[in-house]
């Protein structure tokens, strides 16, 4: 049995609209509650990133937006990665999905996180863009999802965010998801389950041994 003092904190950047994230964030979530499970406590905090820093948030379909970018054979690549995504149980819409900028959805999450809730606005907020086709940039639609899930937006400033955003490009992330589990190197992109898991438990069993002492 698990040391009851064994606990372990992550640090997870990514983007609201960032499919790799979305996959990778209910890997992450899958592992850490295996070792919940255990009785490990797991706290994750999720860092700002912004795929498009500056984006427009009046909202466009986000495939014309990804065929504009990369060419027509985007769509195919979409719904390549929609397949692998469905058989881990998440259903990617990207016909209905909006292309918007996301800092204040990633305002929400800091607001979420002081209430002890950033897991759930989190998939919240990744469900309502790749799922629901929800304009996650519209100030409307983020208020219906935090009152969804039981959050206050009590107005984190904007300075606090651009600094946290400065900060993450000043560890010289260029791409997500990374996921930053304490000593150890970091991980990036949409990881598998089984190595987040290990990762995560190495990590408490480290902090036990170190409580232990």
């Amino acid at each position: 049995m698990p040391n009851r003092r064994q606990s372990v904190h992550a640090q997870i950047v990514l983007d609201v609209i960032c499919a790799h994230s979305y996959l990778g964030y209910s890997r992450f979530i899958r592992a850490a509650d295996r070792l919940r499970s255990e009785g490990v406590e797991v706290t994750a905090q999720f860092l700002p990133f912004e795929l498009a820093p500056g984006a427009s948030t009046e909202g466009q379909p986000l495939l014309a937006v990804l065929e504009q970018t990369f060419g027509p054979e985007a769509a195919a690549g979409t719904a390549t990665f929609a397949a692998r995504a469905a058989l881990e149980g998440l259903r990617f819409e990207y016909g209905k999905a909006i292309a918007t900028g996301t800092f204040e959805a990633h305002r929400l999450i800091a607001s979420a996180a002081l209430q002890h809730k950033a897991e759930p606005m989190v998939e919240r907020l990744f469900r309502a863009h790749f799922t629901d086709g929800l304009h996650i940039g519209d100030p409307g639609t983020l208020a219906r999802l935090a009152a969804e899930v039981g959050v206050v937006m009590d107005g984190v400033p904007t300075g606090e965010l651009h600094a946290q955003l400065d900060w993450v490009r000043r560890l010289g992330i260029t791409g997500v998801p990374v996921f930053l589990i304490q000593a150890l190197p970091p991980l990036t992109g949409s990881q598998s389950e089984n190595t987040l898991f290990v990762a995560l438990k190495e990590a408490a069993q480290m902090n036990g041994a170190h409580h232990v002492r």
